[in-house]
Formats: structure tokens, sequence, C-alpha cells
């Protein structure tokens, strides 16, 4: 759901289009249940499976092997690549893509108490093969590992770290996604949990569902939200097309 308030309708329409159309549509509070969408884009970690105690596990190992405060940082690991959180530490000395391999093999190894989110394995059941995937910042190894112990099926074709040039925020991922599923990025609804992958999916151009399950803290976000995935259905319609409900 996009909700933009006190949008002033003279500045709307003096947007070059497509964005003044797509800004006037977000304008309305609506909301992703009862829309129809071509495509289903999900986060992994956070989004369709937990897997934050493994992950800080591994990196906090790190983390206090290279002298850093392990409770600051933690927090602003998630939802991104490897590598890109080590280069945005610009450590000295630290070769952050020998770095990232290292923490990719700790990861792979580490995957106790990886578990679905609730409601996941049966709701991507319920999905057309070919009309959902995974977008994630995690290394292809890594994420097939994760989705393979929470015990979710498996998508025929993710998007991985090593996928795209430049990681979430960028938009690159969720438009590589869509693509995979020859569909209009703007045809999407993203399932995300971070602010990143909430910002990559907005730069996309999809609709955005917040998945909850794993906060600590509210996001503050203007998207609808959902604490699992137990209670949503889906109805296709005749061209494929999807449109998530609550079940009744």
């Amino acid at each position: 759901m996009r909700v933009i308030c006190g949008i002033d309708e003279k500045r709307v329409v003096e947007l070059p289009s497509p964005l003044a159309a797509r800004i006037t549509r977000l304008s309305s509070k609506t909301s992703v249940f009862g829309r129809s969408h071509a495509g289903f884009l999900f986060d992994m970690d956070g989004t369709l499976l937990n897997s934050i105690a493994a992950a800080e596990r591994v990196w906090g190992r790190w983390a206090e092997g290279h002298g850093l405060d392990v409770a600051a940082f933690l927090p602003t690991m998630h939802g991104k690549r490897g590598i890109d959180t080590i280069r945005g530490l610009n450590l000295p000395g630290v070769d952050p893509e020998a770095e990232a391999l290292v923490i990719e093999r700790g990861e792979i190894e580490d995957v106790e108490g990886v578990v679905a989110l609730p409601g996941a394995v049966d709701f991507l059941n319920t999905l057309p093969k070919d009309r959902w995937s995974i977008v994630t910042s995690a290394p292809t190894a890594l994420a097939r590992a994760r989705i393979e112990a929470a015990g979710l099926p498996q998508p025929p074709k993710i998007v991985t770290a090593e996928d795209v040039m430049i990681g979430k925020p960028d938009p690159a991922g969720y438009r590589l996604g869509a693509r995979h599923l020859g569909v209009d990025p703007a045809r999407c609804l993203v399932f995300e949990d971070v602010m990143a992958g909430v910002l990559a999916a907005e730069a996309a151009g999809a609709d955005v569902m917040v998945v909850t399950a794993t906060h600590a803290h509210p996001l503050d976000t203007r998207h609808p939200t959902i604490a699992g995935y137990e209670g949503l259905d889906v109805r296709l319609d005749a061209s494929g097309d999807m449109t998530l409900v609550r079940r009744a």
C-alpha cells in the first residue's frame, strides 16, 4: 500500500507521466488486499523464515574478532548483502570480499534454529509456481541452505547477492525478480521486513506488504503489515493473476 498524505493536487498534476499517475494512484488510502497482482516477490530472512539467531551467532563472532561493539553492530547488518555491510564499516586492512566469504561459510554451516514463519509453508504452496520468487541479500548457497532448513518450497529461480551489482535498497534485485517471472515490477506485490528492502521495492514500483514477525520494534512504514501468513488466502483469476485475501 502507498499512502501519501497532504498531497497538493496541482503539484501532482504537474509531475511528469507516468510518475504523476503513479502518485495519484498512491495518494488514496488503499490496501493491497483485494488488489490483483501478476507476481509475488518475497525477501527471505525475516520475511519467510527466521534466521536471526543463526545469523547473529556468526556475525557476532566476526564483529567481536574485529573489535566492534557487537550489540550496536548486529542490528545494522540485517537485510543487506554481507559484502555491503562490511564495506560500509571501512575497517582498515580488511578485504570485504574475503571477509564476506568467511561469514558466508559460517552461515551455511550454522542453520540451527532456522525456521519458517507461521503459515509461510502452506501459503507458498498455494501459489502458482511460475508466479512467485525470492529476492534475497543472501548468497545463493546460503539462501538455498536456509530455505531447505526451514522446510520452505524452493522456487525455480531466486535472486541472490551474486545476481546484482548493488544490493538493497537499490531496486535491481526486485526488478530482476519481476523479469524472471515475466511481469512488470509495478504489477508485483513485494513482501519485506526491513527498511532497506521496503525502499528497494518502492523504487522498483511494486506494492509492498511488511512482515513484522521478527520485529523487536515497530517499523515506521505507511505500508500494510502482517505478523505472518496464517489466515491468508490467494484468489486466482482466469489469467492467473493473484489477489491476496484474508480467510473468512
